[in-house]
């Protein structure tokens, strides 16, 4: 028991101090991630000052950069709560370490990508006429109310697990723990005490809301993909669209996971705790994606290329080796193919290799929607040519300020709440030393 203790007091001493020092790296950061959202809210404010003529919409695209992106964050905050959500309930002691990350990164993704709609809206006043004026036949009334119930949803799964290791901060003596850390800590306790009953109840709360938050979220993506399988256009009129988006965002989902837990594993040195082990297995769940993104892209393709009716012979042409075939090509080879890859050669199956292959699948994710919403608006409905669309320096600006806020947000997150998930640990650590392994 002393050297559970000694471990605990350790692993302790190590989180609180990643949130109480603050050197001058973490201020640079926060300061170069806040110019960023400043240029991006100074681009907004000229787009609301002139309309989204300041944009490349028209009439024939009118969705861009904006809705691409709206949908490649939301399928972050997807796949990061999933994943945690059906590691928790698989009862997969490894996830530990990693699981308040991925759902801190939900979180902080999903209040960002809500924002997006409303930017495009260019008119954001009329936002409520959604709420007032919607009909329910509308998937734009259902994604509001998806988004909306998954949003509540999610920062309580992530809070209500959070509450054993708030009391712990509340506790402990000193050590930086400023006044309004306490304050705060108190408060999000909630009067915790770790007796047995408030642990069988945190336990059964836990797992209900895993359990809940897994069709919540299925049913938030596939919402998403029939606002565009809904209309009748090449490419987006599909009734594989659902799980298409479903598994896309799961795929995005794990490799962003990778990539913040590699740069917090390496600014906070805990390699003691997340360690290649984590990577490895994370890498196994993006090599098996890779598999159900080649296949799900094959079978649509395929059976849309082999009938070649309607408008099918256009969008396909475009995408195989005209406007988009760069695109569609490095999405396909690079983001899907490479990284499996990536996962499947022993000499790369390490820490560089998968951050590596994780990164490559960021990229490839957002520039397979991107091409997914605009390549179908470009196919001619009517007896014209085609339309071109290219993104301004407002929805660029717009954009990078986007991802910099989601970014600043997990920055701050780390500063005030444990990255680490400190009672799952010990608990786990506790259960090795008991059956007389190491429990890590």
């Amino acid at each position: 028991m002393e050297e559970v203790a000694a471990w605990r007091t350790r692993l302790e001493g190590k989180v609180v101090s990643a949130m109480t020092h603050t050197g001058r790296g973490y201020l640079l950061l926060v300061g170069s991630l806040l110019v960023v959202v400043a240029w991006g809210v100074f681009a907004y404010t000229v787009q609301l000052r002139d309309g989204l003529i300041v944009t490349g919409l028209r009439d024939r695209i009118m969705w861009g950069f904006y809705i691409s992106n709206f949908v490649f964050v939301i399928g972050i905050s997807y796949g990061g709560v999933l994943m945690s959500a059906v590691l928790r309930l698989t009862g997969a002691e490894w996830r530990r370490p990693i699981t308040r990350l991925a759902e801190g990164t939900a979180v902080a993704a999903l209040c960002v990508g809500t924002l997006f709609p409303i930017i495009d809206l260019g008119r954001p006043d009329r936002f409520h006429f959604v709420l007032v004026h919607g009909r329910w036949q509308s998937p734009i009334v259902w994604d509001v109310i998806a988004i909306s119930t998954y949003l509540v949803a999610t920062f309580l799964y992530l809070f209500l697990l959070m509450i054993p290791d708030m009391a712990l901060l509340r506790d402990r003596p000193g050590q930086g723990m400023s006044r309004w850390r306490r304050i705060l800590y108190r408060q999000l306790s909630f009067g915790w005490v770790g007796g047995e009953r408030q642990r069988r109840t945190l336990s059964q709360a836990g797992t209900m809301m895993a359990i809940a938050i897994i069709p919540i979220a299925v049913t938030v993506h596939t919402v998403l993909a029939w606002l565009f399988s809904m209309n009748l256009r090449e490419n987006w009129n599909s009734t594989i669209f659902g799980p298409f988006f479903v598994a896309g965002a799961v795929f995005s989902g794990i490799a962003t996971i990778i990539v913040i837990m590699a740069v917090v594993r390496k600014i906070y040195h805990l390699e003691d705790y997340i360690t290649q082990k984590h990577f490895v297995y994370l890498g196994y769940l993006l090599g098996i994606f890779t598999l159900v993104m080649i296949y799900m892209n094959v079978a649509e393709f395929l059976t849309v290329g082999y009938s070649m009716v309607g408008e099918a012979p256009f969008h396909l042409d475009q995408l195989f080796k005209g406007q988009f075939a760069p695109l569609f090509w490095f999405v396909f080879l690079g983001g899907f193919v490479t990284p499996g890859l990536l996962v499947v050669m022993p000499w790369t199956r390490n820490i560089r290799g998968i951050v590596a292959a994780a990164l490559i699948v960021i990229v490839a994710m957002g520039v397979e929607r991107y091409y997914l919403v605009v390549s179908a608006l470009r196919v001619p409905q009517m007896p014209y040519e085609p339309s071109v669309y290219t993104p301004s320096w407002v929805e660029f600006s717009v954009v990078v300020g986007a991802f910099a806020l989601v970014g600043l947000l997990l920055a701050l997150f780390v500063k005030v709440f444990p990255v680490i998930s400190m009672w799952e640990m010990g608990e786990t650590r506790e259960a090795g030393n008991a059956a007389g392994g190491t429990g890590r």
